[in-house]
């Protein structure tokens, strides 16, 4: 309390449908990851809430929903290396999630990337190249990321099998966290231009 320290906040993916838009991202010090943290707006912006608990020392990466019921966010929990990567899974439009892990024992790794193509397929990829020969593994659930199965492993860099990078996902808009020196912007793309919808303030707090 006699030393009170800085919080900043990080937002990493967004993505949304109509008026609802999730945002992930995580809250630190300057040394430390101190949560996980999703943000939600049913008002195409205007306001904003937390749908899920804050999960400890962990960062959430990657959002993607597939239709307005389906969606799911990647996480790792950093102690301090990335290790016991899960995912965050909702089925009932983001007003509830839980947690999956993907593995059942502690283990080092992060999800490098993941995409589903309906609400049950989908594939991802774990970076596990601490300490492992091969240090990329392919996974894929069909039972809308309850359950993973290992389809393949390599040294080199892996890819989940989705649309191509430069091309907007099917009926739905592009969305991003674009930062400055002072805040987050949460922009979506119409056509070729770039609208901002909501801004959080990087100085989020101080740690007491």
């Amino acid at each position: 309390e006699d030393r009170p320290c800085a919080v900043f906040l990080e937002l990493s993916s967004v993505d949304g449908f109509g008026s609802n838009i999730f945002v992930t991202g995580n809250l630190h010090t300057v040394d430390t990851t101190i949560s996980g943290i999703l943000l939600a707006s049913d008002d195409t912006g205007k306001t904003w809430s937390e749908p899920a608990k804050r999960i400890r020392a962990a960062e959430l990466d990657q959002v993607q929903f597939a239709d307005p019921q389906h969606g799911w966010a990647s996480g790792v929990k950093l102690s301090p290396l990335p290790r016991d990567p899960f995912i965050l899974v909702t089925v009932n439009g983001g007003g509830m999630w839980h947690s999956v892990p993907l593995f059942d024992e502690p283990v080092l790794g992060s999800i490098e990337q993941f995409w589903f193509t309906s609400a049950n397929r989908g594939q991802l990829v774990v970076d596990r190249s601490q300490g492992r020969t091969k240090s990329f593994e392919l996974y894929e659930s069909s039972t809308g990321g309850e359950n993973w199965t290992l389809k393949g492993s390599s040294n080199e860099p892996m890819a989940v099998a989705m649309p191509k990078q430069d091309m907007p996902k099917p009926e739905s808009p592009n969305w991003r966290a674009v930062a400055d020196q002072l805040s987050y912007r949460v922009e979506r793309r119409t056509a070729t231009v770039w609208e901002t919808l909501a801004s959080f303030a990087i100085h989020a707090g101080e740690c007491k």
